[in-house]
């Protein structure tokens, strides 16, 4: 995985507001890069850093193996749920997921703003490195 597409989801994940959550093809959208395993794969192995609990699988169902942790910080921001999250809390059962369609994060004019530079930074990135210098101009 290239550096620079990290650094871009990474970029996107941190603007995502308290109580609010994407998905994985979402970050990709807004990005016009790659797509959600991609961000799913970012997100695995670079996004401990972030709140990576607002990403989501498209079915709003949290991380795979941090939905305890998850469901917590969900239940701290307010983020809108579905299903039985109380009984999980209990006993470990019962099945929830996030509100994805009440919770969908709406990015202000300075949000995308902020989304349109890291875009563009990395195709301009992307692009150097795909355009050798040979030193030769036209």
């Amino acid at each position: 995985m290239r550096n620079e597409y990290v650094q871009a989801v990474l970029a996107v994940v941190r603007l995502v507001s308290p109580g609010s959550a994407v998905s994985y093809g979402d970050i990709a959208e807004l990005l016009g890069s790659g797509g959600p395993r991609q961000v799913g794969a970012v997100m695995s192995h670079y996004g401990s850093s972030v709140p990576w609990w607002r990403v989501l699988k498209a079915s709003g169902h949290a991380p795979e193996g941090h939905e305890a942790e998850a469901l917590y910080r969900y239940l701290e921001e307010g983020t809108p749920l579905r299903g039985d999250h109380a009984a999980y809390l209990r006993t470990g059962e019962g099945r929830w997921r996030v509100d994805l369609t009440a919770a969908r994060w709406a990015p202000t004019d300075d949000d995308f703003d902020r989304i349109d530079a890291a875009a563009a930074e990395l195709e301009r990135r992307l692009h150097s490195l795909s355009v050798p210098d040979d030193g030769m101009t036209l």
